[in-house]
């Protein structure tokens, strides 16, 4: 399990956990939000396993503990250097008796609320939460639940976990994870504190996939770019043999779109429908390639291409077609994103798509 110091971007909160943990000015609600992968809960966990770390106790009683005054910290546009925490750095040690119990998730003071898959309900919240709050921690100074896809509470459910968020006990901490904290009610979400993680620097999902995972550069470019932040995405695609197939099979259909006969494009397609591969990270792909292709005819270099191992075909492309015309099968792509969307033909969608690329490469 990783420290904070482990933990890759999101800077501004881990600065925030680490500055609530060295004052002892621990909030009893806080909502980590972000896609999928961004590692909400990886956040989550460290704050949790580091909050009970015997080594990082505060000698602060748990009833004296207040709410974070700065209850907007994360939305701030200011620069968060003047909040820096000097000196100590709270990771958790990994070696005491709380610590290699939740390493094992054996931890009698950590509760994951688990559900079921149609979502949260209200009998989830009353019996795993509500229920069990006054019961106070077996070991430690606070009693950690960690709830999981949080978006899925129904309004009854979150209306049961609001009674439990208006008179908490002291030593209660709830983490609420999600990808859409706009599924809360104003009355949750103004007795938590919100956490919005943010996307990483390409360069740094790069250097991880390159040096930690042996990625070859040119395909840690392209995963790099597909991920759009997320180091979680980065690394799923790296090790996807799906992923690989949909790479192949577009890239064919690109490279020889010039001279590839329409019917043999469109079962090519239909293809992608078959394999069950994800259509709209399909469309990702080929609008990537065409910008790729968009910048070499503007500039004439390679170096700041996505797919430079691909530099013959880009070139090709870009020669046989014109600015407007690379314009227009971006603009089709977008098209057809919307009209998939909205639940338009399969078929009818991705062949005026392709009729547009074959237009304009010719």
């Amino acid at each position: 399990m990783p420290g904070f110091s482990d933990i890759l971007g999101n800077e501004m909160i881990k600065e925030y956990f680490q500055r609530t943990l060295v004052n002892g000015q621990v909030s009893h609600a806080y909502i980590l939000t972000g896609e999928a992968g961004m590692g909400r809960k990886t956040l989550a966990k460290t704050f949790a396993m580091t909050l009970l770390c015997e080594q990082n106790r505060n000698d602060r009683d748990p009833d004296q503990i207040s709410l974070f005054d700065d209850m907007n910290f994360m939305d701030s546009k200011e620069s968060n250097q003047d909040s820096i925490v000097s000196g100590e750095i709270k990771d958790p040690c990994g070696q005491c008796h709380s610590c290699i119990q939740f390493q094992t998730d054996n931890h009698p003071d950590v509760i994951y609320v688990t559900h079921s898959k149609e979502g949260i309900g209200v009998d989830d919240i009353r019996e795993q939460i509500n229920g069990t709050v006054q019961v106070k921690p077996y070991s430690s100074p606070y009693k950690i639940y960690i709830v999981d896809e949080a978006e899925k509470m129904t309004i009854q459910a979150q209306n049961a976990l609001l009674k439990t968020l208006e008179e908490p006990p002291a030593y209660v901490v709830i983490l609420l994870l999600t990808t859409r904290s706009d599924s809360f009610l104003p009355t949750i979400l103004s007795r938590c504190i919100t956490l919005k993680l943010k996307p990483l620097y390409d360069e740094v999902i790069r250097d991880y996939l390159v040096e930690r995972l042996h990625v070859q550069k040119e395909d840690a470019d392209i995963y790099t770019a597909f991920a759009r932040g997320n180091l979680g995405k980065a690394i799923s695609l790296a090790s996807s043999d799906s992923f690989a197939d949909m790479r192949y099979s577009i890239m064919s259909l690109l490279r020889n779109a010039s001279h590839m006969d329409m019917i043999l494009m469109l079962e090519t397609v239909k293809r992608w429908k078959e394999d069950r591969l994800n259509i709209q990270e399909c469309l990702d792909f080929m609008q990537l390639w065409y910008r790729d292709v968009l910048m070499f005819k503007a500039t004439q270099d390679m170096a700041g291409l996505i797919f430079r191992e691909e530099y013959k075909y880009i070139r090709e492309t870009s020669t046989k077609s014109s600015f407007r015309g690379i314009e227009q099968i971006l603009e089709a792509i977008d098209k057809a994103k919307q009209r998939l969307e909205a639940n338009v033909n399969y078929e009818l969608a991705m062949e005026l798509l392709l009729l547009t690329i074959k237009e304009n490469s010719l």
